[in-house]
């Protein structure tokens, strides 16, 4: 489980051209949060996302949503050490629906196969396409999320 902050905003890349071209941009930064689980035997991906900030009510959602669609009896979840994953409030809510949380050790995110996903995503997803607003941005990502599963 892991969160990715999309931004809606231009990405760099090369274009060459012998007459000027002016290539449209997004018209701000706004984020787009993803906050993902991803099934590492069938590769089912879970995903819970908002437009303000990942906390903890969200990983309650996400470990949740992750307890509702398991198909076996014990789950482990592997998790980075971010503050909104630690607390106690998640451990309340994994421990009460008999989630195991495995957190990674520091400084160790090639361990958490999410993060190679989310890489993917956002060099595929985001690069070289010109998203004029918020809600083009959110329907690319959603779409390139559910063409993986």
């Amino acid at each position: 489980m892991d969160a990715a902050h999309f931004v809606h905003e231009s990405f760099l890349s090369s274009l060459w051209s012998k007459v000027r071209l002016d290539v449209p941009s997004s018209p701000g930064r706004k984020p787009y949060n993803v906050l993902g689980a991803l099934n590492a035997i069938t590769k089912d991906i879970l995903t819970v996302e908002n437009e303000e900030y990942i906390n903890a009510e969200s990983v309650g959602e996400l470990i949740l949503k992750v307890h509702q669609n398991r198909n076996c009896d014990k789950v482990t979840i592997v998790l980075d050490n971010a503050r909104y994953q630690t607390c106690k409030a998640v451990a309340e809510i994994a421990k009460e629906l008999n989630i195991y949380l495995l957190f990674l050790p520091p400084y160790s995110p090639n361990l958490n196969i999410i993060k190679r996903l989310w890489k993917f995503v956002k060099k595929h997803a985001l690069n070289l396409n010109i998203m004029l607003n918020l809600k083009i941005l959110n329907k690319q990502l959603l779409r390139r999320l559910s063409q993986m599963t």
